[in-house]
């Protein structure tokens, strides 16, 4: 379908992300509609899936634009191939907190060994102070959300800005500051740190989305095997000489991946994720993360600034 740029649109935020859409070579007019549809509807599209009833006529709305809900073979494998075009790499906390005090504009291709996706890798950063706490669309479609709700991270423009317009309820500018103390207060929490990437926003980067085991979308749809988010790259390793097999940071870890035996914790390879969640648990200090060679490499800001 041929894109025409329509001199009409107006300049205004939700506007601006509309023209730069419509400008990206690798989209076509339906998923400038999928972009708009996502963005201006994040509950109803992630929501559905989760069972949330009173809004799955918007979603199943945009899974039409994708492929006919009629049309089992194409919507088994969309399934298959929907990971490749809306994902999260998890980040460590110390990472995440560099990558809001990036300080300068960014354009650069994450590479396929960190982020092992073919499509949505680009790391476009304009104006990358402008950040809005969003209401997570995960924790809103749940009856009993985690709290707080405002913790996806929305970073750049045109998003921030068309987040702000579009959602003005459920949104507010903060300051690196501000994103710097959710990141810390969610990583207390037990919670993890996506960096999210899709197709349809651009390719690109948009956001920082803070995760827990009970309400996200992503690791939901890791259960059922599809592979939305990527390890970090780190694995947990366990001190023996210095824990006692307490089993407090068992408490807070995401992926189920540690258990007690022999009065130590042991750590299941195949389980953990990498995400450091548990490192700052433990009253011991027993534990630390290490690189896990058999998964992809970590996403490391200042390597992400060389190649730009």
């Amino acid at each position: 379908m041929k894109k025409v740029i329509d001199k009409s649109i107006p300049d205004t935020r939700t506007g601006k992300l509309i023209k730069k859409a419509l400008e990206s070579k690798n989209m076509t007019i339906k998923d400038v509609l999928h972009n708009y549809m996502y963005i201006r509807w994040p509950k109803a599209y992630i929501g559905a899936p989760l069972g949330e009833k009173d809004i799955a006529p918007i979603a199943d709305f945009i899974t039409s634009l994708i492929a006919h809900p009629d049309d089992k073979e194409k919507m088994e494998q969309l399934k298959k191939d929907f990971a490749d075009t809306y994902h999260g790499k998890i980040i460590i906390t110390e990472e995440a907190l560099k990558l809001i005090h990036i300080g300068r504009e960014v354009s650069t291709t994450i590479p396929e060994r960190v982020l092992p996706y073919s499509k949505a890798r680009n790391m476009v950063l304009n104006e990358p102070d402008h950040i809005v706490a969003l209401e997570c669309p995960c924790r809103a479609a749940q009856k009993e959300p985690c709290l707080p709700m405002n913790v996806c991270l929305i970073i750049g423009e045109p998003f921030a800005s068309f987040v702000i317009e579009n959602h003005p309820k459920k949104s507010r500018r903060i300051t690196i500051d501000e994103a710097a103390r959710i990141l810390e207060a969610e990583n207390a929490r037990g919670h993890i740190h996506s960096a999210f990437f899709k197709d349809v926003m651009l390719g690109r980067f948009y956001s920082i989305c803070n995760c827990c085991p009970c309400c996200c979308g992503a690791m939901e749809a890791m259960k059922n095997g599809i592979p939305m988010l990527t390890p970090s790259g780190y694995i947990s390793i366990v001190d023996p000489k210095k824990c006692i097999g307490c089993g407090q940071c068992m408490e807070y870890c995401p992926f189920g991946a540690m258990r007690i035996y022999d009065k130590r914790m042991h750590i299941d390879p195949d389980k953990c994720m990498g995400c450091g969640v548990c490192t700052n648990k433990c009253r011991k200090g027993s534990l630390h993360l290490a690189l896990n060679k058999k998964h992809p490499e970590p996403f490391k800001v200042e390597e992400l600034l060389k190649s730009s």
